[in-house]
């Protein structure tokens, strides 16, 4: 069980793409996801041409702009140079590197708290990687799905092993409603990179009313769920526990940390398809469920 009503940390909406940036928005998330994972950390770099690493293992992720980019150690000797970074693309500094961009870029930088494998390369460009290729799964699975994993748990399924943090950037259409357990799972991010018309994501805290579908009445279940419009720039924060469904057409990267681990996707569609049925909701009325993974439980 993940927990009763209010037992995880609300999801957190910063709107980066708004003007101004929704610094408000974007400390409050900050602020959960620190104290939910320590020695991590995340910010937001809204004109980023040049950044250190300090003592610190950094991920960056480039959400706008274009520009060739170079990383320096201590020793101001190349590390990496990229002539075409831009949106999608990641950048990983070790300690004591420095990052500097021809023009100006924005990115969400996350701290991590474990050292990158030598294997690992500066940059990681997911649309250009040719080691990087579609691999259906998660919440793209139908045939010809975008998804490509850049940090990854497991050696399986691509070519940087990274475990601290995962992401892989994919398009999103009909996911599986889900959730990442309180015990064991890890909490995710959705930085929303392009949007069609009427994507959204649908988020509830009530999973352990889910779980129980005999015990939802007609008078809650209006309120399970939240519908969330999503918008290029927008970062959302899923803590642990948090039932969440992407649907209608988004690009993002989705960030986990720690990383994925395999059985922490814990589906719950059978349950919303079973708590309709029982209480006869229809239309506009229906709790929001994907019909081809609510025949049974599904756990990835």
């Amino acid at each position: 069980m993940s927990g009763e009503p209010g037992s995880v940390t609300p999801i957190r909406v910063a709107h980066l793409g708004a003007e101004g940036g929704d610094a408000e928005g974007f400390e409050a998330l900050r602020r959960d996801f620190g104290r939910r994972n320590p020695g991590y950390d995340v910010e937001w770099r809204d004109t980023l041409d040049g950044f250190d690493a300090d003592e610190r293992h950094v991920v960056a992720f480039i959400q706008s702009g274009s520009s060739e980019a170079r990383v320096v150690d201590r020793g101001s000797q190349w590390t990496g140079t990229e002539p075409a970074l831009t949106t999608g693309d990641v950048v990983l500094l070790r300690p004591g590197e420095r990052f500097s961009a021809a023009s100006a870029l924005s990115a969400v930088v996350f701290t991590v708290p474990e050292p990158f494998p030598r294997t690992l390369p500066t940059f990681v460009r997911p649309d250009w990687d040719e080691l990087i290729t579609d691999t259906p799964g998660g919440c793209a699975e139908e045939t010809g799905a975008y998804r490509r994993i850049v940090l990854t748990w497991l050696e399986t399924v691509g070519p940087y092993v990274y475990r601290a943090l995962n992401c892989h950037r994919v398009r999103i259409t009909d996911s599986f409603s889900h959730y990442h357990p309180l015990k064991g799972g890890f909490d995710e991010f959705y930085l929303v990179q392009m949007v069609q018309p009427g994507a959204v994501l649908y988020t509830s805290d009530g999973t352990g009313r889910i779980e129980d579908p005999a015990a939802v009445t007609r008078a809650e279940a209006p309120r399970l769920f939240e519908r969330h419009p999503l918008e290029v720039g927008d970062l959302v924060y899923l803590p642990r526990g948090t039932v969440h469904r992407g649907f209608g057409g988004v690009l993002a990267q989705i960030i986990t940390a720690p990383g994925f681990r395999p059985g922490a996707e814990i589906g719950v569609d059978h349950h919303l398809r079973a708590i309709n049925e029982r209480l006869g909701l229809a239309g506009e009325d229906a709790l929001p469920y994907r019909e081809a993974s609510a025949s049974r439980a599904v756990v990835k």
